[in-house]
């Protein structure tokens, strides 16, 4: 049950928030602008790179490395493939993982390993690998681990994680905002020095401060009524999210809000792209979870009785491509099944301004959910 009067307590969300993850996603603009400073000086502004990598790699536990593999491949485009390699292992504990090259990787590649731990013994070894067959190794890690010696040995270049004094000894959950920029942020300059994608100075600057104008908006003391992320938060409260995309930077986007639901808000929920998310869905809207299939009963006691959970729409836009886009249809199909939709669409700006926006509302979305609902 989500406790939606908690939504307009600040000091009742603060005393709830015992990860830390609202001020995770508040401080987001800084981790980012710490994070760029760390880059500049590991030296990646000096690097002379010759050439694109023929494919790019990133090594990583749970959800920080998946979520900055998604992006990196959205922004980068088909040139330079990103692959995210998957560890194995029999728990996810940092002695458990394990990673391994595929069989192709060579002098023409390049490694990155992104972890918010750097103790995992197997991520060392696969720097060590990788060295002994050419490939160029990054790693963005905690400084002081055995990570940052293993780079080291292998002449790889390393980039301290960028880290709040507030960060707790407890490992972060892996969806939490500042994980999440402090991970992606230094090889998204990295990769802008070797020409994989577009992301000078002056662009992380424009992220962080778009991070900053999403935290004013969407932060504890506004409102539930002129916060985006609080009301999409309540319209959640009991319902099955249906999250479509649409847009090179709302795909990623949507995929990381459905991971920090379950992982901060323990909520389920399904994603898809349009305009095949039409097609993928259209027999879940019109079945048992659609509003219209279990019509609520005048006499039901809603203070004993859980409500009936149904299907709600959340539909995350970037600009369309070319003018075209499937939004209408979208709505069409979503109301034709009596169920109701939310939309985010960002302001105008570049693509990682875009991209930042729709990952900071839907990240203090998933937060609130996570605090009102006692997650």
């Amino acid at each position: 049950m989500l406790d939606e009067s908690l939504l307009d307590a600040p000091e009742g969300l603060a005393e709830a928030d015992r990860r830390g993850l609202l001020r995770g996603a508040a401080e987001a603009g800084a981790r980012v602008r710490t994070a760029a400073r760390h880059a500049t000086e590991a030296g990646v502004g000096d690097l002379k790179p010759d050439g694109r990598p023929r494919a790019v790699l990133i090594a990583g536990p749970g959800a920080a490395a998946s979520h900055t593999a998604d992006f990196i491949g959205s922004l980068a485009g088909p040139g330079s493939p990103v692959t995210r390699l998957a560890p194995t292992g029999v728990a996810p504990a940092a002695g458990a993982l394990r990673w391994e090259l595929p069989g192709w990787v060579g002098s023409v590649d390049l490694l990155l390993i992104a972890t918010p731990d750097g103790t995992e013994p197997s991520l060392s070894t696969l720097a060590e690998q990788a060295y002994r067959r050419g490939c160029s190794v990054v790693a963005v890690a905690p400084a002081r681990t055995p990570l940052a010696e293993a780079m080291a040995g292998v002449h790889g270049l390393f980039v301290p994680m960028a880290t709040s004094p507030y960060d707790q000894e407890e490992p972060l959950a892996a969806s939490s905002p500042g994980v999440f920029w402090a991970m992606l942020t230094p090889l998204l300059a990295l990769l802008d020095r070797i020409g994989l994608l577009t992301a000078p100075p002056d662009a992380l600057e424009k992220i962080a401060d778009r991070l900053d104008h999403i935290a004013e908006r969407c932060g504890p003391a506004i409102a539930t009524y002129s916060n985006p992320a609080k009301t999409l938060a309540a319209e959640l409260a009991h319902a099955l999210p249906v999250v479509w995309t649409e847009g090179s930077a709302a795909g990623p986007s949507g995929r990381r809000f459905s991971a920090a639901l379950a992982e901060l808000a323990g909520r389920p929920a399904l994603v898809a792209e349009l305009p095949e998310a039409l097609a993928a869905h259209s027999a879940l809207l019109a079945g048992p979870l659609a509003a219209s299939a279990d019509p609520e009963d005048f006499f039901r006691d809603r203070v004993e009785e859980t409500p009936a959970l149904h299907a709600r729409v959340v539909l995350l836009r970037d600009r369309p491509i070319g003018g075209l886009t499937a939004a209408p249809a979208a709505r069409d199909l979503a109301l034709s099944h009596d169920t109701p939709i939310s939309e985010l669409e960002p302001e105008e700006g570049g693509d990682l301004e875009t991209l930042a926006e729709l990952i900071a509302i839907t990240d203090f979305a998933a937060v609130y959910l996570a605090l009102a609902s006692g997650a």
